[in-house]
């Protein structure tokens, strides 16, 4: 699979390119290798835990650049897309399917 295609009867599908795909899975604690499913219930933890894992990776960011400049050394390079730029159309996602009180299915 080159890419996750999350879906659900409230939204329009979204799409992302696998390796973003597989660290948003990862991060809900879902096996990104397999079809599957989250609940309404469980959409509140998983948008939780991706917001806790962007002040995460933004807060080891700034760690780096700080010892970095404390060193003496360049600013370290990080990819140009943040996991809080990739996430927010997700989190999106999970917020409507939430209202309405629908799942979100990926890999079927």
């Amino acid at each position: 699979m080159t890419i996750y295609r999350f879906k659900s009867r409230e939204t329009g599908d979204l799409v992302m390119l696998r390796p973003h795909g597989k660290r948003l899975l990862e991060i809900l604690g879902k096996d990104p290798e397999t079809p599957g499913v989250l609940m309404p219930e469980d959409i509140p933890g998983a948008i939780e835990a991706i917001r806790a894992a962007v002040l995460a990776e933004e807060a080891e960011q700034r760690r780096q650049r700080e010892q970095a400049a404390a060193n003496g050394e360049p600013e370290p390079q990080f990819e140009s897309v943040s996991l809080r730029m990739r996430s927010t159309p997700f989190i999106e996602m999970l917020e409507r399917c939430l209202g309405a009180r629908v799942e979100v299915v990926w890999g079927v």
